[in-house]
């Protein structure tokens, strides 16, 4: 399952970026846009899709649809769109399925630990192929960038027999729309869409924003998160995930903020080493309050909706910066952005009914 999601989330990391530099303009903020909001609206179905047809088959499906659509980009860019929209749809499968099964290997005293593991595997693309995508692109071009993005992921494919064909308990009736309209998964999740709005900002923009130093801005953040993504689960294990996520928001914030000063190369790295450890926090703190309040038998229904939080944040921050930064410019719309993370922090201190855990 590692292997697969390493594979996976190189190939989505590779191209997170260079898709929005090769469409230009606009279409960058769209092409994200796309790309995370088809990823939503496909986590809310999978967990279903898991139930009837189990891990192997749903799994395999995702990886052909993260991973061959990438092979048409370098023809035209008029097919941006609907790769991206293809893409997000085996995205959202890809990670639903892993969520899912992750959780049910863990024992629950090092859960914390064991997603912060998990978050490293998923990270480390994040560090290496994040940056790497933009370089390559801007010194070999995008074709091989596009070419490497798509093989990445379809080798995922020779894992897939490895993996349990079965949840081992069946989802219970709760569901993805239910967990969107439960409490103790929506107040979490909501704080963690704000975080991943800011990220989408980010991932999408910075290029842009920074010019030459993007590819070291986007190293220093992917760095900070994996680390600080595996730091929180071992603390989460021992004292508890719910005081962290406030903390991890405020530091995202700050670093959203240190953006405005996008000319200078020393604010701008230093603001992505604040921002990569917010953001790592929060991942882990999340997810593992999710987890920690939601039944064994819902866990696809919390690893659909807390990626639901993370992708569309991704999306709608991508979409709604395009459209704010054209009319208010760089500057004003990074300091919106952390304005906009801040004021989604009451959520995490409100009291919740937490469901009884298996």
């Amino acid at each position: 399952m590692f292997g697969i999601n390493f594979l996976a989330m190189t190939s989505f990391y590779l191209l997170l970026s260079v898709v929005p530099m090769y469409s230009g303009g606009t279409g960058a903020g769209l092409a994200t846009g796309v790309l995370m909001l088809a990823t939503v609206a496909a986590e809310l179905v999978s967990p279903r899709f898991v139930a009837r047809y189990g891990y192997r088959r749903v799994l395999a499906v995702g990886l052909v649809l993260l991973g061959a659509p990438a092979f048409a980009l370098p023809a035209t860019k008029d097919a941006i769109l609907v790769v991206c929209l293809l893409r997000g749809v085996g995205f959202a499968i890809v990670v639903v399925v892993n969520g899912a099964l992750v959780a049910t290997l863990l024992p629950p005293e090092r859960r914390g630990e064991g997603l912060g593991l998990y978050g490293v595997v998923a990270n480390v693309p994040a560090v290496v192929a994040l940056p790497l995508g933009v370089w390559f692109a801007g010194h070999i071009g995008f074709p091989p960038v596009f070419l490497a993005g798509g093989a990445v992921a379809l080798a995922g494919l020779a894992a897939v027999s490895g993996l349990p064909q079965r949840p081992q308990e069946p989802e219970q009736a709760l569901g993805v729309l239910g967990g969107l309209r439960t409490p103790a998964l929506v107040r979490p999740a909501t704080v963690f869409a704000a975080v991943t709005m800011a990220a989408g900002v980010v991932v999408t923009f910075l290029p842009a924003a920074t010019g030459s130093v993007a590819a070291a801005a986007l190293l220093a953040q992917a760095a900070m998160a994996t680390v600080t993504r595996w730091w929180a689960g071992r603390y989460a294990d021992r004292h508890g995930a719910a005081g962290l996520l406030a903390p991890a928001a405020v530091l995202v914030a700050v670093g959203a903020l240190a953006l405005v000063w996008a000319t200078s190369p020393v604010v701008v790295l230093s603001g992505m080493v604040v921002f990569g450890a917010g953001f790592g926090i929060a991942q882990n703190a999340s997810l593992s309050m999710m987890y920690d309040r939601m039944p064994a038998s819902a866990y696809g229904t919390v690893s659909a909706v807390w990626n639901i939080a993370y992708d569309g944040g991704l999306g709608i921050g991508a979409i709604g910066f395009g459209a704010l930064a054209a009319w208010t410019g760089f500057p004003l719309g990074f300091a919106v952005t952390a304005l906009l993370v801040l004021v989604a922090m009451p959520l995490v201190r409100r009291p919740v009914r937490v469901a009884c855990a298996a």
